[in-house]
């Protein structure tokens, strides 16, 4: 089943399944156009992963990490489905980034790799969104990835077994495919990346782990429409002004 957070017509928040009828939620079946849906949880913080694709490193001239590459996201850069993401002001390069998204189900520090997907509550789809002339020119990721609506996630939260080990994952942009990968290509796996992040910090049930993008980044500008694909999660949608 695919769990999904709404506001429904009164107001109130829920959590209903998201199924091919529509958003189930006790007796009630809602259609998912009738609704606000929310990001698929309340994150702490948003752990974040650079540089986990080989073809994305080739394309920024970086070399690949021994180990994964670590920054956070706050709240304040929750977007959910449907919702319109506002850029920041006077740059001229924000850029898209589909990302594999990790949904923490439980508390948890000093994880072990063997045991890492325990600890998982489910998978969704996630757009990093990036500033780059600060995080390029000033190399300030609070500027380049931190600004209100940076993070747009949904719509659902997959259960494990519902998304393949190859999952494709796939980006586009006004209608046409600007990124094209699966979870295979992932440098480093969810599990790794459990255990590396719990090295240092405890996760707490909600937050989300966006795996890193692939090749093929792009800029935004406003009046676009961006939809990330995931095989067995579905298609996160927002638009941008």
């Amino acid at each position: 089943m695919r769990h999904v957070r709404f506001r429904d017509p009164s107001g109130a928040t829920r959590t209903g399944t998201w199924t091919s009828d529509g958003i189930e939620f006790g007796v009630t079946t809602y259609d998912p156009e009738a609704v606000d849906i929310l990001p698929p949880s309340e994150p702490s913080k948003i752990v974040c992963i650079g540089l986990n694709y080989e073809d994305h490193a080739e394309e920024e001239g970086m070399e690949l990490p021994d180990r994964p590459m670590l920054f956070l996201k706050p709240p304040n850069t929750l977007a959910g489905y449907g919702d319109k993401i506002s850029l920041p002001e006077g740059k001229d390069q924000i850029e898209f980034e589909a990302e594999f998204g990790v949904v923490i189900g439980e508390q948890c520090r000093n994880v072990d790799k063997a045991n890492a997907m325990d600890v998982v509550a489910g998978f969704t789809c996630v757009n990093d969104v990036s500033n780059r002339d600060d995080q390029r020119v000033e190399q300030n990721w609070v500027r380049g990835k931190a600004f209100d609506g940076a993070a747009p996630m949904g719509p659902v939260v997959a259960p494990v077994e519902n998304v393949p080990d190859d999952a494709t994952i796939e980006l586009r942009l006004n209608g046409e495919t600007r990124q094209q990968s699966s979870r295979t290509e992932l440098i480093f796996s969810v599990p790794e990346l459990i255990a590396e992040i719990t090295d240092y910090m405890t996760l707490e049930p909600g937050d989300i782990i966006s795996t890193g993008t692939t090749s093929g980044v792009g800029g935004l500008s406003s009046g676009d429409e961006v939809e990330v694909e995931i095989e067995g999660i579905g298609t996160l949608y927002h638009t941008v002004e």
